[in-house]
């Protein structure tokens, strides 16, 4: 019998490429999604008996019960991402990030399966203190990582579902995000050649899109055990600053150079690294390092004009 899962927010950067990935293993996919944006990301896949566009918003309760009720798994992807997008809309950021998911939570019946992408950005600044691990206590630098943390505990304390803490993502999608670090320095290594960065030391994890989209996969077949847990979905061989992203970029884009900011303080003021073992112990492996998503990004770029892109 054919599965059905859920996607909120299926037009966006992670639902472009994890909606093919679950048709691709089988699953009948409802897209929900505002496709406000006004392209189709995901047109490529209408011919696909088991792909099903719905046109709503999260925080329309109506819309989410109806598609909720012939799902079979939750993905909850729709969420304002990032500390900037946040900031300009707090509002909006609360009540999608966070409200829409209690509404969920109390909308889900016992039988359904629930995986929710969470952030590593909720670390926050640790600096040196070692790499993070489940277990290390949150400390969110922004309103961004506020909400996802706090749906995040909603989550996994009453056992509803399983979270996903995703390290940055990087990566070529259908709807390209042009804000996300090793995206936006590899796109400004590219079209001007020469970049100035705030906090050059400072340190993050990384992943590529499609692992992510993996991981929600695995954890699909291991409901069972990974019910009321949090994973951390990163790259062990990513924990790196801005200025070793810039010298990997260098070494595929030979006149690329980079400047220190000597002043200046960074919006989003992040420092920490992460251990994945958790997650890779169950036998999920990631399988872009950043060298292969930096190659991916350049020859991307290159075919894409300036007015296809955003930071959506």
């Amino acid at each position: 019998m054919t599965r059905t899962v859920l996607v909120t927010g299926a037009a966006g950067y992670l639902g472009c490429i994890l909606v093919p990935a679950l048709l691709k293993a089988g699953f009948h996919v409802i897209a929900f999604d505002t496709f406000d944006r006004g392209d189709v990301p995901l047109a490529a896949f209408a011919s696909d008996r088991k792909f099903e566009p719905v046109r709503a918003d999260v925080r329309d309760e109506g819309s989410l019960r109806s598609a909720m009720c012939r799902a079979d798994v939750l993905i909850p992807l729709a969420a304002r991402v990032g500390a900037p997008a946040c900031a300009n809309n707090p509002l909006d950021a609360r009540s999608t990030n966070l409200e829409a998911i209690r509404s969920l939570i109390e909308l889900k019946s016992a039988d359904q399966i629930l995986i929710y992408p969470t952030t590593a950005s909720s670390y926050g600044n640790v600096g040196n203190a070692g790499a993070c691990s489940e277990e290390t206590p949150l400390n969110p630098v922004s309103l961004y990582g506020s909400t996802k943390s706090a749906a995040e505990q909603l989550v996994v304390d009453g056992g509803h579902g399983v979270a996903l803490r995703l390290s940055t993502l990087f990566g070529m999608s259908p709807r390209m995000r042009l804000d996300l670090l090793v995206n936006h320095l590899t796109y400004r290594a590219m079209t001007e050649r020469a970049v100035v960065v705030l906090s050059a030391n400072a340190k993050r994890n990384f992943v590529h899109v499609s692992d992510a989209a993996s991981a929600f996969l695995h954890v699909i077949d291991r409901y069972a055990t990974a019910r009321g847990q949090i994973y951390n979905v990163g790259l062990s061989t990513g924990n790196v600053s801005k200025n070793d992203i810039c010298a990997r970029i260098q070494q595929q884009i030979a006149d690329f150079i980079w400047l220190e900011a000597s002043t200046g303080a960074d919006s989003d003021p992040r420092d920490y690294t992460v251990s994945s073992e958790k997650l890779e112990a169950t036998g999920w492996k990631p399988r872009h390092t950043l060298d292969d998503g930096i190659s991916e990004l350049i020859k991307g770029y290159s075919m894409l004009g300036h007015g296809r892109l955003s930071n959506a």
